[in-house]
C-alpha cells in the first residue's frame, strides 16, 4: 500500500479543552507534544502502540499565519471532537499524485528533534470535507507513537461517516487498507473506538 494509518486528530477551539474531553473520555492522561510556529497551532499526544492521537487547537500565543491553519481550524468551533485522520508515505509527492486534487501541497515542518512534511490544501479543507486522510512523511527515525509512554490504550475502529462513502472507499482502496478503518454511509462524523485498562472507550 502508498500509504499507512498515523495517526487521528482532536481539534478543539483551546487545546485546554481538548486535552480535558480527551482524558475524561479515555480516562488518561496525556503526554508530549508542543508548538508548531508555521501554522501557529500546538497540539498534546497520547500514544496508541503503532498509532497516536493527537488533541490539535490554534495556539493564541502564535502570529495568526497567512496562510489557512491546517484541519481546517480557523472554521472551527463546538466542543472538542474527533475530526480527522493521517496517513503516512513514503514519499508524499508520488502519493499526492495518487490523491484526489486538493489534498495538499509539501509543506516542511519541525517541532523539537521531529522533522516532516505535511500535505496541506491551500484553503485548510481536505477532500471529501476532510473525510480524506491528510499525508504526512516524517524525516528520519523518530517517529511520536515511538516515543510517547506506553498507556496501555490501543485503536480497535475507526467509523469515518460520509454522504459519499462509497465514493470515498473506492478513491482510497488502492492507497490503504487498515482493518481498523471503515466507511459509512451517513451525515459526516468520525468515532472512534479502543480498548482501554478502564474498558472500551468511545471518542467522537
Amino acid at each position: 500500500m502508498i500509504l499507512r494509518f498515523d495517526h487521528i486528530a482532536v481539534s478543539a477551539q483551546t487545546l485546554a479543552e481538548g486535552v480535558e474531553s480527551v482524558e475524561a473520555a479515555l480516562g488518561v492522561a496525556l503526554a508530549g507534544g508542543g508548538q508548531h510556529p508555521h501554522m501557529a497551532t500546538h497540539n498534546r499526544l497520547l500514544g496508541l502502540g503503532d498509532l497516536y492521537l493527537e488533541v490539535i487547537a490554534a495556539d493564541p500565543a502564535l502570529p495568526v499565519p497567512n496562510w489557512p491553519r491546517w484541519f481546517d481550524l480557523d472554521n472551527f468551533s463546538g466542543m472538542p471532537r474527533l475530526t480527522n485522520w493521517v496517513a503516512g508515505c513514503e514519499n508524499l509527492t508520488e502519493a499526492l499524485a495518487l490523491c484526489p486534487p486538493g489534498t495538499g501541497v509539501p509543506v516542511s515542518l519541525q517541532r523539537g528533534d521531529y522533522r516532516w512534511q505535511m500535505a496541506v490544501p491551500a484553503d485548510g479543507k481536505l477532500p471529501f470535507g476532510g473525510a480524506f486522510p491528510a499525508l504526512i512523511q516524517w524525516q528520519g527515525a523518530l517517529h511520536p507513537a515511538r516515543a510517547l509512554p506506553e498507556a496501555g490504550i490501543r485503536l480497535t475502529r475507526l467509523d469515518i461517516a460520509h454522504p459519499r462513502a462509497g465514493a470515498l472507499a473506492k478513491t482510497l482502496a488502492p492507497l490503504i487498507n487498515d482493518p481498523r478503518v471503515h466507511f459509512v454511509q451517513g451525515a459526516q462524523a468520525m468515532r472512534a473506538s479502543f480498548d482501554t485498562p478502564s474498558g472500551r472507550r468511545v471518542l467522537e
